[in-house]
């Protein structure tokens, strides 16, 4: 993504009511709220709801980004229950209605299994990397051990007499 095209996408949204786009700094002044929101790499981007942001996956050419912003606005929240579906708002209501400690838990919780499926799914490509290592090094000795055993040696004798013989 050019950061060009990103000045252009906030510049155009810059006097919008409803939508807002903007850029963080996550090595500076941002740095905490990059990692409230879980910023892994850079560029990321980042849209919804300020207290429940969502990772972003779409094209990053101006023409991408300018065609999913027009999509955007106000999304279902406890700020706008009414664009919630009956499902979401059945949720809402119910969320709403716990204390705020058992919020507290139920985030730590939710965050711990997401936590628990980021560690294992890091083990498991460790364990890929670890094979397809294993399994290159081994391709690569046993390509040496056929060129070693004669092959360019047999090569020369086959060209030579191909050439002995005017076939080449």
């Amino acid at each position: 993504m050019k950061p060009d095209d990103w000045d252009k996408l906030m510049k155009e949204y810059e006097s919008s009511s409803s939508i807002l786009i903007a850029d963080v700094d996550c090595t500076a002044g941002g740095k905490s709220k990059c990692e409230e929101i879980g910023i892994r790499g850079y560029p990321t981007i980042k849209y919804g709801d300020p207290d429940d942001l969502q990772d972003y996956s779409g094209g990053r050419s101006l023409a991408d980004l300018q065609k999913f912003a027009m999509g955007l606005g106000p999304m279902c929240s406890p700020a706008n229950p009414e664009l919630c579906s009956d499902e979401k708002k059945k949720q809402l209501d119910e969320f709403m209605a716990l204390d705020a400690s058992k919020r507290e838990s139920m985030i730590k919780d939710k965050e711990a299994e997401i936590e628990k499926l980021e560690s294992g799914f890091k083990t498991f490509v460790e364990g890929l990397q670890k094979q397809y290592q294993e399994g290159s090094d081994k391709k690569d000795k046993d390509v040496e051990e056929i060129k070693s055993s004669g092959l360019g040696l047999l090569k020369a004798v086959h060209n030579h007499a191909k050439k002995q013989k005017g076939e080449l």
